[in-house]
């Protein structure tokens, strides 16, 4: 994971088997390590590795003050939510599932809905804050950020490190930064792609570069929210615009796709032990993948056309 987050910077998590996918297509096998689960890009749950989290006050003034209207239809006050921050600093003695952090909230004076939003919005308030991370099992706890302070430009090195050569508009997009704020970004030499496995390509490794010198037949079969698409806002060199739709289909989701040499050229889904690929045009050679998947699902795989 050292290796993968020094390249990518971080995988998003919101759904942690996707996380997982995305590790497994650059060579890790496990999330271990110094890695840390909270809110950081896009306002979404990442995977940072722990030398990396002062991306998170970098942040923070955006996306706190892009839920302050949300927070207030949900009754979170700036005022309720000033106090909650030193409340869930007492009560977060160790890991707690959301239902035991909002009872214990309400016992020390922070009341909230538990079946409303109101829990998740204050608690992702809180992550930006500073103070909790959620862990890979959904738990809550406190979170220390001991880092330098970092700065746009730094963030936007890394950005380019990993998906160059890309855009502020792209960068816009994969950070959710407002671009009004982008517009004096110093030119960056883009890095050498990240590598994993002798696989060079964006976002570290997940397939071959598109358009690099000759087709080499890497096959990579990627998740949900892979890094590979949400590094950019204009997708075209790795996904025909033709087929987006099959694989963009609203609210940010990324349905499960392969790659090859680069492109896009199919999706995919599981059905219990099978794998489904519906590919774009002629069936790329998928077997060694689909058999590594189904290791990697302690699944005996089955490819299926459809």
């Amino acid at each position: 994971m050292d290796e993968l987050l020094g390249s990518v910077f971080a995988l998003q998590a919101q759904d942690v088997p996707a996380a997982r996918l995305a590790a497994r297509a650059r060579g890790v096998r496990f999330l271990d390590g110094p890695v840390v689960r909270t809110w950081a890009m896009r306002g979404t749950l990442h995977l940072l590795h722990e030398r990396d989290l002062w991306v998170v006050p970098l942040l923070a003034p955006v996306f706190i003050a892009a839920g302050r209207r949300r927070r207030s239809q949900l009754g979170l006050t700036d005022e309720l939510c000033a106090r909650a921050l030193p409340a869930l600093r007492e009560v977060l003695t160790g890991p707690l599932d959301r239902a035991t952090a909002v009872a214990r909230l309400a016992e020390v004076g922070i009341p909230l809905d538990p079946r409303s939003q109101a829990p998740a919005h204050l608690l992702a308030y809180a992550a930006y804050s500073g103070v909790l991370k959620r862990g890979l099992d959904d738990t809550y706890e406190l979170l220390h950020i001991d880092c330098e302070p970092r700065d746009v430009t730094e963030l936007w090195r890394r950005y380019r490190r990993a998906y160059g050569p890309a855009t502020p508009d792209d960068f816009a997009a994969w950070s959710g930064l407002p671009k009004r704020g982008l517009r004096d970004l110093p030119p960056v030499d883009d890095e050498a792609f990240g590598e994993v496995d002798g696989v060079s390509g964006p976002a570290g490794g997940a397939a071959g570069c598109a358009g690099a010198a000759g087709p080499t037949g890497v096959v990579r079969m990627l998740g949900h929210f892979d890094p590979y698409l949400l590094g950019y806002r204009d997708r075209s060199a790795m996904l025909d615009p033709a087929h987006a739709r099959l694989v963009q289909t609203g609210g940010g989701f990324l349905t499960p796709h392969v790659v090859v040499d680069g492109r896009v050229v199919a999706t995919w889904r599981r059905v219990g032990g099978r794998i489904e690929v519906h590919p774009f045009g002629p069936r790329p050679d998928v077997a060694e993948e689909v058999a590594d998947l189904g290791r990697f699902l302690d699944v005996d795989a089955a490819l299926t056309w459809v």
